[in-house]
């Protein structure tokens, strides 16, 4: 049977770098590292910036290697993790909450006809958020909530 590290670094070829290091952003915090909040975060990791998982996604893939470990232990792991700025949750229109990492900042837009997702630059709202700053003094974070709107594809057959 492999070792977690192996079993990480088959899974998508995630970096047992990255959940070394925010298992020792954790610890730093004064937290405690424990087999369920590892796995958490190796989920997570293997996830990468562009797969958005909605917590019931995380509890299921956690328990393929934790199977009894508690829904409401991933929940307070994740909980954590967000209150480190480890991870962001963001709501993608009427479904669940999303999460993935924060490192990799993009805004989110989804379209109300299709759902898809689109990701664009975080840097295409920076003017937007100057002039908020500048005007009404108030520092605006897009990324905790998708903007909604109509893709290219179904603007098109809209039109057509």
């Amino acid at each position: 049977m492999p070792g977690r590290r192996e079993v990480l670094r088959n899974r998508g070829g995630t970096s047992v770098n990255a959940v070394e290091g925010i298992v020792a952003k954790l610890r730093a915090s004064g937290q405690r590292m424990t087999a369920s909040r590892r796995a958490t975060i190796e989920v997570l990791v293997a996830s990468g910036n562009h797969r958005h998982l909605i917590a019931e996604d995380i509890v299921g893939e956690v328990r393929v290697h934790l199977p009894d470990v508690a829904e409401s232990t991933i929940y307070r792991t994740l909980s954590a993790l967000e209150e480190l700025g480890v991870i962001i949750h963001v709501h993608m229109g009427h479904g669940p909450s999303t999460f993935h990492l924060a490192d990799d900042t993009h805004q989110h837009l989804v379209c109300q006809a299709c759902g898809t997702v689109v990701e664009a630059d975080a840097n295409f709202f920076q003017a937007l958020r100057t002039k908020l700053r500048d005007r009404v003094g108030f520092d605006a974070d897009f990324r905790h909530f998708a903007i909604t709107g109509t893709c290219a594809a179904c603007s098109a057959k809209s039109a057509g």
